[in-house]
């Protein structure tokens, strides 16, 4: 029997800036004029492009709390993992020792099994579903911090527009020079500002390996 453990279920998130604009403010007066408004002339765009969701998971930030939500989770991962252990045991002494057991018997060991089996997969949708709400939770605090500092970066360097390349289903961007990604450059302003670390790397925490937030694919460039 494969062994069940809490999955881990990600958003998906997309952040696109609002083209910047002004509109003249209304001048007051006691008739309504009849002239014409004067038109408005329209700057050159500048587009930039940003896998969101990845720059959201590659934050130190996002790290660091990952990290701390599975440690959160290892004891309930634990307990579900020897309740798998115990199936697996007893179902084995089952098949082998069946041909050898009274009707009774084999009877009330195979419902055993089945409660257990009911059991564990009871226990695991509730941590499943404990997770995902500890998940968005963790995730949804660092993309908005991370949307925040994307917009005041596209206003401070005069883009227009700021589409998401990260989105593989609705194919938001096909294609996109590089010199139009800030993905890394938001990553890192955002981990200067947070001043938070980055996480151990693999094998430097106590001889243990560091734990890596699943890393989202990147969009597909045609």
């Amino acid at each position: 029997m494969k062994r069940l453990l809490v999955s881990v279920l990600l958003l998906s998130l997309a952040s696109v800036i609002p083209a910047a604009g002004q509109t003249p403010a209304a001048q007051a007066a006691q008739k309504p004029s009849t002239a014409p408004a004067a038109p408005v002339a329209a700057g050159p765009a500048k587009v930039a492009v940003i896998a969101f969701q990845a720059a959201v998971m590659k934050t130190n930030e996002f790290q660091r709390n990952f990290a701390d939500l599975q440690k959160k989770y290892d004891p309930k991962r634990q307990e579900l993992k020897t309740l798998s252990d115990e199936i697996d045991t007893l179902t084995k002494q089952l098949q082998d020792q069946s041909a050898q057991m009274a009707e009774d018997v084999r009877i009330s060991k195979t419902r055993a099994v089945d409660d257990k089996k009911k059991q564990l997969d009871r226990d695991t949708q509730d941590a499943q579903t404990d997770f995902q709400s500890d998940m968005q939770q963790v995730l949804g605090a660092v993309a908005q911090k991370v949307g925040a500092l994307m917009t005041d970066y596209a206003t401070k360097h005069g883009y227009t527009l700021v589409l998401d390349a990260g989105d593989q289903q609705s194919a938001t961007v096909l294609y996109a020079v590089p010199s139009t990604d800030i993905t890394q450059v938001i990553i890192d302003a955002y981990n200067e500002k947070s001043g938070i670390p980055a996480p151990p790397a693999q094998g430097d925490a106590g001889g243990q390996p560091a734990v890596d937030a699943p890393q989202p694919q990147p969009a597909a460039t045609h």
